[in-house]
């Protein structure tokens, strides 16, 4: 799995995913608790207290970091008072993909690890992963997942583990079922500025073409923002490109393909159909195709070919962009005060579009938390990580802190307060005494988690994700989403696109793959870097002749890097998601 996948995946991996109902934005994804920072935490795998004297850095490896160095902010107070321990975070997607092949080749990765399953593979039969089967199960919190959610994800990696020892832990796993969607909106999906859709007469969108059209008229009629910043209808970027355009790779899901995680050749469909990516009728083809011609409309963002994510999420706070497809990615924009005016990114259907979405993440979803084989001190890095999944740790990562960005109500629930609710957008700044600066710059840097936040806290019988607190849901009812509620006749978009069966909901399969040969490896990834480079180019091709060229050329060019030999083994595992979900769906 490449570097981007779980930067776009549940981001992703990003702690952006904390969002409000169709219309509301980002609450603080930062995490909440009913204990003041520095509680001492006794438990450990023996049961006795855990020294704290000594100041503790751990070196986090982290494919999900979109910031290297060391945690900051309130998030970094909050661990160094409670724990007197700091994480020095290593990021790939900062440093690049060598850091992982120097580190592990070196023999010391790191000593906190958020690594992919591929990588997984490679690292227990290197003897460069901890094992933590005793360490887990005498754990207060983890070991309560053992048996449902780390076990059976551990022994699917038989080949490199026989005995089924517990060797790492999924990430962003929810504690709901195998085959249940719990999310309000599907992952990927067409989303638009509501004020400014329904500005150009709210036209129905029958295909991309129609979308394209909405598109330009938005653009013509809302060139700038009230500040004077200029509006892209659409904004690209590549430092999450894997195995091809990951812009490419999201937007195939509206259509009913998926390109599924540890492949980067192919993409699946829900009946289990598999194409190629290269193939002349693929949805990858389609979607460079759409691209291609919103650029010739004038609608790609002229900075797409050399911005990052980080310049992309400024754009998105300051809605300067018209269409967006993570569900995530509302969170920058939306809140409820503006919402109370109509005003947010919600969902618009394309009529002939019918997509595909995973199930919950049962099992977890592409990577895992792991310790390093080196590593000292694991007592502490598993109480850190003990103490992430318990009902402290989960609402400090997701929702913030107590009184700042939620506080009880007199049922015992949550809700957030008035500044929670913009604090992740406006940056908010944190009082001295969880640690100063600006709410968004001090949250925790890992970007990723053990449980996700579709897991019930066990004092609110709610999720963490404080989109489904029932209190957020009734201070949702704004006009916003009222007024898309009565235009869709639905109560939310996966309301909407199952009601007119727009969505092929599937069973998220979280499992090994094996580990590529060295020769499969070194084709995919001279292949991957080819096609993402060539799609670059076809998107930005003079004409369609040139488009049609590149492409013809692509075809060629990677048949002779090995392309067949790599399609074969993204085949088979493709196959075997295939079973897997057929299995899943009977109940197996």
């Amino acid at each position: 799995m490449s570097k981007s996948r779980k930067a776009a995946k549940k981001s992703v991996m990003l702690l952006f995913a904390c969002l409000f109902i169709a219309s509301v934005g980002l609450a603080g994804c930062g995490s909440g608790s009913n204990e003041e920072p520095g509680t001492d935490t006794k438990t450990s795998e023996n049961n006795t207290a855990i020294d704290h004297s000594k100041p503790l850095t751990i070196t986090v490896f982290d494919n999900a970091a979109n910031y290297q160095g060391e945690q900051t902010g309130w998030y970094g107070k909050l661990l160094k008072d409670k724990f007197n321990l700091t994480l020095n975070i290593l990021a790939p997607q900062v440093a690049g993909d060598q850091l992982y092949k120097t580190r592990s080749a070196a023999g010391n990765l790191g000593d906190l690890l958020i690594i992919d399953n591929s990588q997984l593979e490679e690292l227990i039969p290197a003897g460069l992963i901890m094992d933590l089967t005793d360490k887990v199960k005498n754990t207060k919190y983890l070991s309560q997942y053992v048996d449902n959610h780390f076990k059976p994800f551990n022994e699917a990696f038989d080949k490199v583990n026989p005995d089924g020892k517990i060797y790492a832990l999924p990430t962003f796993t929810a504690d709901t079922s195998p085959t249940t969607f719990s999310e309000d909106q599907p992952y990927s999906s067409p989303i638009l500025p509501w004020d400014y859709y329904k500005g150009v007469g709210a036209p129905k969108l029958n295909n991309l073409t129609d979308l394209l059209n909405v598109l330009k008229k938005m653009q013509e009629k809302y060139p700038k923002t009230p500040d004077g910043k200029p509006i892209v209808p659409i904004t690209l970027w590549k430092d999450w490109d894997g195995g091809g355009m990951e812009n490419v790779r999201w937007l195939s899901n509206w259509y009913g393909y998926e390109q599924p995680d540890g492949t980067s050749t192919l993409q699946l469909n829900a009946k289990g159909d598999i194409v190629p990516l290269i193939d002349d009728n693929s949805m990858y083809k389609k979607i460079l195709q759409f691209y291609f011609t919103a650029n010739q409309m004038g609608l790609i963002d002229p900075d797409s070919a050399s911005q990052d994510w980080n310049k992309v999420s400024e754009k998105l706070t300051n809605k300067q962009v018209l269409l967006l497809w993570y569900s995530w990615q509302r969170g920058f924009y939306n809140s409820i005060e503006r919402g109370k005016n109509g005003d947010g990114y919600v969902s618009v259907p394309i009529a002939d579009s019918r997509i595909i979405q995973t199930s919950d993440a049962y099992y977890g979803n592409g990577r895992v938390f792991a310790i390093g084989s080196k590593a000292k001190n694991p007592e502490r890095i598993m109480e850190f990580l003990d103490w992430s999944v318990s009902p402290e740790g989960l609402r400090y990562y997701t929702n913030g802190f107590e009184g700042f960005n939620y506080e009880k109500t007199d049922d015992g629930k949550f809700k957030l307060t008035e500044t929670g609710q913009t604090a992740f957008q406006k940056n908010t700044p944190v009082p001295d005494q969880y640690g100063g600066g600006g709410y968004q710059d001090g949250q925790s840097k890992i970007n990723s988690m053990i449980m996700s936040d579709f897991v019930k806290d066990p004092d609110t019988g709610e999720f963490y994700n404080n989109n489904y607190w029932s209190s957020t849901i009734e201070a949702n009812k704004t006009a916003l989403t009222t007024d898309w509620q009565k235009t869709y006749d639905a109560k939310n978009a996966t309301d909407y696109y199952q009601k007119n069966k727009m969505i092929d909901i599937v069973p998220n399969i979280n499992t090994s793959f094996g580990v590529d040969s060295s020769d499969i490896k070194n084709k995919r990834s001279q292949i991957s870097d080819y096609v993402k480079n060539a799609s670059w180019k076809m998107v930005f091709a003079k004409d369609q002749a040139e488009f049609d060229q590149l492409w013809a050329k692509m075809k060629t060019d990677v048949a002779g890097l090995g392309w067949n030999d790599v399609l074969a083994a993204d085949t088979a595992k493709a196959q075997k998601i295939v079973q897997m979900r057929s299995e899943a769906s009977a109940g197996k």
